[in-house]
């Protein structure tokens, strides 16, 4: 019996030391991949995307189907790329793992666990050399990880496999310590680990971008937007008329935030035109900027969600930018494209006609942070930004609906996007507990330019009574509301509805975000002690 215990031990200590040679060798391969990438970002060596994390998340991103990417903002909310990340981590460890634990089993099953490791690393390159901008210079960071790890792989398995520790023995030769093969993997996972947080730091800190937006002087325009006064009405838990841009909704395709020196950065206008333009830095902020007080919104927000926000832009009309190129006839849509190579099809009405379409550089005063745009992107307002706020913007393309598409239309999304409109309950909360007596029931309504007329509340299925409006600042823009509740004990049901300008009451129908939007009445329940 004995000698089947000590066996037992030692299939166990052989996989435990397989997944750690596993990890190691997956740790370093990451770790160098991502400390390499870092500094070729940094040092604005590459147009595309060389860390093989981010392109695999990318690449994950671009072939979502809608309903797993309405799911994943449904349960995750603007952590969605977060939770992304932990997905794309949970798999590489498991792989490596399973890699490891293979190559203890002996030679042959080595050789067979490193042609699998090749295998990931070629799935990881094609996903490098598919982004946007890629150059065969991008595949340099796994072209220097992937030996590396190998090499990792092979001495920790090597000198954990029982069998090459017997051989090593019969040639007369002292096999390496299990302590040494377990501190140097611990030592490896410990090392690829920092090595993955030195390249992000790095990527993430592009002086010339950092520089740029430290010296932004906010372009000069004809007349300064003003808040009027009663705009906020200033309950406490409402959401702010003008929200900070640090607390502004994010959502979009890109993995890690493009950072572009504007001193690098130009945009085409291309397509059915008289001529093409190409706009520089310099030539933008050179030009007549304006100020628009717009509220944006995501067409995945569900009703009562907050994926929006109003701000204040200072940016160049787009119908100018294109008056310059000269638009041909029959064009019915513009095709912008971002730096990541995410596209948006916007109707071109919506950028030639009198409301303040703009090609934006500054949100609230401010340089755009590199999340919201910078140096420069699109907004449009009344239409959700799937199909107008393009960040990053470098190419505006004349063209027609019928030829082209914008990234989210051929998976399922409608092509012209105009914005539903919708109320929100912010104060109280859902499910919240207060005291009887005087309770402000209060939110925000929003039919951007259409505008809001009217927001009335119902009481536990009683009649609709109207609510109090902040001022109106622009029909471009939302409009906080505010109705007082004298709140009796028991537990009640609130809903909330908008009227817009022109007379519609917003739809009590439900209907989910895809594929133009989400309606129906927000309604929350709330105790009363």
């Amino acid at each position: 019996m004995v000698p089947i215990e000590l066996t037992g031990r030692s299939n166990r200590a052989s996989t435990s030391t397989g997944v750690l040679a596993g990890m190691a060798s997956g740790a370093v391969t990451v770790g160098v991949a991502e400390l390499a990438a870092g500094l070729m970002q940094r040092g604005g060596r590459t147009g595309g995307t060389p860390s093989p994390i981010d392109a695999l998340g990318g690449a994950f991103v671009d072939r979502t189907p809608p309903w797993l990417k309405d799911s994943a903002i449904a349960l995750f909310g603007t952590n969605d790329k977060t939770a992304l990340y932990v997905g794309i981590g949970i798999v590489l460890v498991l792989l490596s793992c399973a890699i490891g634990v293979a190559a203890v089993r002996g030679r042959t099953a080595r050789r067979a666990a490193s042609v699998v490791f090749v295998l990931l690393l070629g799935v990881a390159a094609a996903a490098v050399l598919s982004r946007p901008q890629a150059a065969g210079s991008d595949l340099t960071p796994l072209a220097l990880a992937g030996p590396c790890g190998l090499a990792v792989l092979w001495w920790l398995s090597t000198h954990a496999s029982p069998a090459a520790r017997t051989a090593t023995v019969g040639r007369g030769r002292a096999p390496v310590s299990r302590r040494v093969v377990l501190g140097s993997g611990f030592a490896a996972v410990v090392a690829g680990a920092a090595a993955v947080a030195v390249g992000r730091a790095v990527a993430g800190g592009a002086r010339a971008v950092t520089a740029a937006r430290e010296a932004f002087v906010t372009p000069r325009v004809g007349s300064r937007v003003v808040v009027p006064a009663g705009a906020d009405l200033g309950v406490p838990g409402v959401t702010p008329f003008i929200v900070p841009e640090a607390d502004f909704y994010r959502i979009d395709t890109a993995l890690v935030v493009p950072t572009i020196d504007p001193q690098e950065w130009s945009l085409r206008v291309t397509g059915m035109v008289e001529k093409e333009v190409t706009l520089d830095w310099p030539t933008l902020l050179a030009k007549p900027m304006q100020e628009a007080m717009v509220t944006l919104m995501c067409v995945s927000n569900e009703v009562g969600d907050s994926l929006n926000g109003n701000a204040v832009w200072t940016g160049w009309p787009v119908r100018e930018l294109l008056r310059e190129a000269g638009v041909r006839p029959g064009a019915d849509m513009v095709l912008s494209t971002s730096a990541d190579g995410f596209t948006a099809g916007t109707p071109l009405s919506a950028l030639t006609d009198d409301r303040n379409a703009l090609l934006v550089v500054a949100q609230n005063g401010q340089a755009l942070r590199p999340e919201h745009g910078f140096p420069a992107r699109l907004v449009v307002p009344g239409l959700y930004g799937y199909v107008s706020a393009t960040k990053w913007v470098t190419e505006l393309k004349v063209t027609t609906f019928a030829d082209d598409e914008g990234y989210w239309t051929p998976r399922g999304w409608s092509a012209r996007g105009p914005i539903k409109t919708q109320s929100r309950i912010d104060v109280p909360r859902d499910r919240a507990s207060v005291t009887a007596g005087d309770v402000a029931v209060a939110g925000v309504a929003w039919a951007p330019h259409v505008g809001i007329t009217g927001v009335q509340v119902r009481l536990d299925e009683g009649d609709w009574q109207d609510a109090r409006l902040g001022t109106e600042a622009t029909v471009d823009a939302w409009r906080q509301w505010v109705y007082p509740w004298a709140a009796t004990p028991g537990t009640h049901t609130i809903a909330v509805r908008a009227v817009d300008a022109t007379g519609t009451v917003q739809t009590p129908t439900t209907a989910p975000p895809a594929p133009d939007g989400a309606s129906g009445h927000h309604t929350i329940s709330v105790t009363v002690t």
